[in-house]
């Protein structure tokens, strides 16, 4: 932990037994920790809202005593931040699965020892200097709801924030450009939770995922038979967001450009004019010179949207974002997802740090997901302690006999892009090999069962058991106790595009 390179640990122990204080006193005093001891659940309460909180707090929980865990919420409301740890015995599995889930960032089992403390404060410092880094920017992280946030680290980002801040006060169409996966649907949120829309709905429709003729079901709705409203009418004073823009057809961008003028439209089936209370912003990763040059950009729509527009920088663009973005992201997918957090390795962060990241922030959502299943572990690496300006991987091609713990080789050569991309593939592939395998294991090897129990085809199960070469021999237990098979599998069983 950066904060506490000058400054003593203090840890709070919460416990009556006297062994285990002696054996935390004697830690302390080897490691200049400052070692403060509680009694009683209230006592340990006014510690922990005192001016000098502990930075790591112990409860020892005695067998069979599930009431003990009953303090853990109360200091997880005075304290989200701080690291616990619930000392039990090994008896008490059921305790244990409790306690993580009502607050406890770790769990250590009885007999303790000097050495078992010492690798739980290393490993919570090691965390928490993770998460004292995401802290510094948490000034400059603006969450937008929908695990959705935005990040102004940057001078580039931090004028998008001031643009999109001038832009809220105004209540004009907005056009917003920038690469695919850059963010421009997470500036547009901004500019809603900004304006004074931000009571309402803010709406998304992607004009490039649906067919002309729904599309315009979508946005204006119909009257023939029953009525539906679209969006232009059901979103009331919120903020509409059309993606991708110029993938709308032509005819339904003038009837848009007419929307934009008069604030009013005539719904399919009626002579009954609609208002329209909603703002509109549109965004485009096209470009618009060449939109326009193909006709596929209506003219009067452009210069209707362009008077004020914002230009997403790519994710390149802001190299000093990625550290923050990935550790942010870490923790956002852990917590989401129900895992604990995973430290990124020195090679990794260096690989990330001089990654393009061509797919810009999905791109990096998609990485973060991975390593945070898999880390790199499976994945070779030359050196990883010792790098210091350049990091190197090896991914390993899949083997006849797939084994959960492959050999670990070094390679010379710097990662590009090429060779990360490869890394997200090998992620994925060795998390589809052993949820395969697992699933295997548990259904005895009856193949139509376990693509029934992974959600995919059985003609999906056969090629992946042959595509990995899984033998009969093989057994992976799952990291999970429900077994889901990723993204791509899924992709190749349902046709879904991963």
């Amino acid at each position: 932990m950066a904060s506490h390179t000058t400054e003593t640990i203090r840890l709070l122990v919460v416990s009556n037994e006297v062994a285990l204080l002696r054996l935390l006193d004697t830690a302390a005093q080897a490691n200049s920790w400052q070692l403060d001891t509680s009694s009683s659940g209230w006592d340990a309460m006014e510690r922990v809202q005192s001016d000098i909180a502990p930075d790591m707090l112990l409860l020892d929980v005695p067998h069979g005593d599930a009431d003990g865990l009953h303090l853990l919420p109360w200091l997880r409301r005075l304290h989200p931040e701080l690291a616990i740890t619930v000392v039990c015995d090994p008896q008490d599995a059921g305790m244990q699965k409790e306690a993580t889930r009502m607050g406890a960032k770790n769990v250590l089992v009885r007999p303790v020892t000097e050495e078992k403390i010492q690798a739980l404060v290393q490993e919570n410092l090691g965390s928490a200097s993770e998460e004292t880094e995401a802290d510094m920017a948490s000034e400059n992280i603006e969450s937008l709801g929908d695990e959705e946030f935005f990040l102004s680290v940057s001078p580039v980002m931090q004028k998008v924030r001031t643009q999109a801040d001038l832009l809220a006060q105004t209540d004009v169409p907005v056009l917003i450009l920038g690469e695919p996966g850059s963010g421009k649907g997470t500036v547009g949120r901004l500019i809603h939770k900004l304006s004074v829309h931000a009571g309402f709905k803010f709406m998304r429709v992607n004009c490039s995922e649906m067919p002309g003729d729904l599309l315009e079901i979508e946005l204006f709705g119909r009257q023939n038979g029953r009525a539906v409203s679209g969006k232009l009418e059901g979103g009331e004073k919120g903020t509409l967001l059309l993606d991708e823009i110029t993938a709308m057809p032509l005819a339904l961008q003038a009837r848009l450009l007419q929307v934009l003028q008069e604030r009013r439209f005539v719904r399919s089936g009626t002579d009954r004019p609609v208002e329209v209370g909603v703002r509109i912003l549109a965004s485009t990763s096209d470009t618009v010179d060449r939109a326009l040059a193909d006709k596929r950009f209506h003219e009067g729509l452009y210069y209707r949207l362009s008077a004020f527009t914002i230009q997403v920088p790519a994710l390149r663009q802001r190299r000093e974002e990625i550290k923050a973005l990935l550790h942010y992201s870490m923790h956002k997918l852990a917590r989401y997802y129900g895992l604990p957090p995973r430290e990124f390795s020195a090679a990794t962060m260096e690989a990330c740090l001089n990654h393009s990241w061509p797919g810009n922030l999905e791109e990096l959502q998609t990485f973060v997901k991975r390593y945070l299943v898999a880390g790199d572990k499976e994945y070779p690496t030359s050196g990883a302690e010792s790098i210091s300006g350049s990091s190197a991987y090896a991914v390993n091609k899949p083997r006849a006999n797939v084994s959960p713990n492959p050999r670990v080789a070094s390679s010379s050569n710097a990662l590009d892009g090429r060779s990360l991309k490869s890394l997200i593939q090998g992620l994925r592939s060795e998390t589809e090999r052993n949820a395969i395998a697992a699933a295997l294991g548990k259904t005895g090897w009856n193949r139509k069962a376990a693509a029934r129990l992974l959600g995919v085809s059985y003609r999906s199960m056969l090629y992946k058991i042959q595509q990995y070469h899984i033998s009969a021999s093989e057994s992976f237990p799952s990291p999970f106790g429900d077994l889901r098979m990723s993204d791509s599998v899924h992709a190749k069983g349902s046709g879904k595009v991963s």
